[in-house]
């Protein structure tokens, strides 16, 4: 099942949150991608920092602008963004396009992150269905694969063409499977500090608005106003 529908519903109930004059977060993924279009159609005069280099491609192909500097920014005021997959509390795992660590950069320096995700991406624990993305430096990678096993997941590197795949910024990216977590919180910090982890793809305290499509076109909103998790202070 594709759940088009959905993921339209919750796009489209995402754009209308948008105002002139914003800086616009552009996610990455198959619901960003229809984002992207129907806030070109709304011709807002806005600023875009888009979370990939094909994000970015499609937003000048839209003729949605980017801002000044890109790809470096200051701020942003509101992102659009799916999730591979989102829990009661707002919690995510996302990753699953390879863009993580552009998402997490982006949506750490915006002062609303909006989340949308599709009605199969509902989870009553992440870990359900995705396995964790980890984006990793190459150097060294089988090691850091051993060392992530150990903390008790399945892990697999990501690859494309029968080649690793590769970040925009040239990193490998693990999938790790942990299965349902009970605390991510703690998965999250036993992988950060593995030297040689760039990012991973658990996004935890972020998410101030969940955007939940459905299949007969409506969407539904959750709102969250967390505290920065303590590994963002």
């Amino acid at each position: 099942m594709s759940f088009e529908i959905s993921k339209q519903a919750a796009a489209r109930a995402a754009v209308d949150l948008v105002e002139d004059g914003m800086i616009v977060g552009l996610g990455t993924g198959s619901t960003s991608l229809i984002m992207v279009g129907l806030l070109a159609e709304r011709g807002l005069k806005i600023q875009a920092v888009a979370t990939s280099e094909a994000m970015a491609a499609e937003a000048r192909r839209q003729g949605i602008a980017l801002v000044d500097e890109y790809p470096n920014f200051q701020r942003v005021d509101l992102t659009l963004d799916g999730a591979d997959e989102a829990d009661g509390e707002g919690r995510l795992i996302k990753g699953g396009g390879g863009a993580l660590l552009r998402e997490k950069l982006v949506a750490i320096a915006s002062t609303r992150l909006i989340i949308m995700i599709d009605e199969s991406k509902r989870v009553s624990k992440l870990g359900e269905n995705w396995p964790v993305p980890v984006e990793v430096v190459p150097f060294g990678w089988a090691r850091l694969h051993k060392r992530i096993e150990e903390l008790g997941a399945e892990v697999k590197l990501r690859e494309r063409g029968g080649k690793p795949f590769r970040t925009d910024q040239g990193n490998y990216i693990f999938d790790c499977r942990f299965g349902p977590m009970e605390q991510p919180e703690k998965i999250h910090a036993a992988l950060i500090q593995l030297t040689g982890v760039v990012e991973t793809g658990l996004f935890l305290g972020l998410t101030n608005t969940l955007v939940t499509g459905t299949e007969s076109g409506e969407a539904h909103m959750q709102h969250f106003y967390p505290t920065p998790p303590d590994y963002l202070r």
